[in-house]
């Protein structure tokens, strides 16, 4: 066999395994898809209802002076939550999201505000470590299956800072940077303040209802210092759950377009090698063909 004939056929084996590979991501990524989906639906009306409660407390409250709700009057320290993947092989997810980081930072930077990385998943912990990046805190090992203790952790981790003053290694602004499941085909990397609270008012009636009517005991003060940790941890939840269907999502479509790419591949290679074979025939028929002829012409002349 030509040495030329033989490597296309290693190629065409080598290309073969990786298909298979592929082929197993983009099937395990489809099994799991549906459980995170169903997840993120399952959370969204405790989120959604938590978010009105919260809502309500603070339009029927007047004067609030609540750390979780007002503005510092000089912000010099913020923290950025990243939310990555542990693993690999989903495209652009994680390029996204640490893209969107980079300019977040950017932009505060140029407001002259330090920001302070808090990283989810390996992918933006290696990503850090790589450029030398200090991290205030890092989780991984739950990006597929986050839990309510996980986003717990990360909550009591990210509050702790905002507690703290910024002049004494606290942050005085949290942002989270994640990518929101928009469908299986789209996911987007964005960017939200998580804290303080953006307070807005309105004079029309919320898109969801009336807010209802709570009346409070013993104070705002006290209701908030409870709810609004709860709301912070439902936020901060949601995203994880939201950022695992979106993993996924782009963990299948990347895979199954590398499973195409690779059967793609595998039938050009054999094309390739069947024309190599047929060469390889024709120039072993001609050299027989002409062995015959010279041994012909050679009887011939002895008679």
């Amino acid at each position: 066999m030509p040495a030329s004939l033989r490597a296309v056929r290693q190629r065409i084996r080598a290309v073969q395994s990786i298909g298979k590979i592929t082929r197993a991501q983009e099937l395990i990524a489809s099994s799991r898809i549906i459980r995170a989906q169903q997840r993120m639906r399952d959370a969204g009306p405790y989120a959604r209802e938590l978010t009105r409660a919260v809502e309500a407390v603070v339009s029927r409250s007047h004067n609030i002076d609540h750390p979780l709700t007002t503005e510092p009057e000089h912000v010099t320290r913020a923290a950025v939550l990243v939310l990555t993947s542990d693993s690999g092989f989903c495209g652009a997810f994680n390029t996204n999201v640490l893209r969107e980081e980079q300019r977040l930072n950017r932009m505060l930077s140029e407001r002259g505000i330090e920001p302070v990385p808090f990283v989810a998943g390996r992918k933006g912990v290696g990503w850090h470590r790589s450029r030398q990046i200090e991290m205030a805190r890092e989780w991984t090992g739950f990006s597929v299956r986050p839990s309510v203790t996980d986003a717990t952790d990360i909550t009591n981790g990210l509050l702790e800072a905002f507690d703290t003053k910024a002049e004494d290694g606290g942050v005085d602004e949290i942002y989270i940077v994640r990518t929101e499941f928009v469908s299986m085909l789209t996911q987007r990397a964005i960017v939200r303040r998580l804290l303080p609270l953006e307070i807005e008012e309105s004079t029309g009636e919320p898109s969801a209802g009336p807010l209802p009517n709570y009346e409070f005991e013993p104070s705002t003060e006290i209701v908030l210092d409870r709810l609004l940790p709860q709301y912070v941890e439902g936020r901060i939840f949601y995203a994880l759950l939201e950022s695992t269907a979106s993993e996924l999502a782009a963990r299948r479509r990347a895979m199954k377009a590398a499973t195409d790419n690779a059967n793609d591949l595998t039938e050009r290679l054999t094309r390739e090698a069947n024309n190599a074979r047929q060469a390889e025939i024709t120039q072993e028929i001609s050299e027989i063909v002409g062995g015959a002829n010279a041994l012909a012409d050679a009887t011939a002349g002895s008679e």
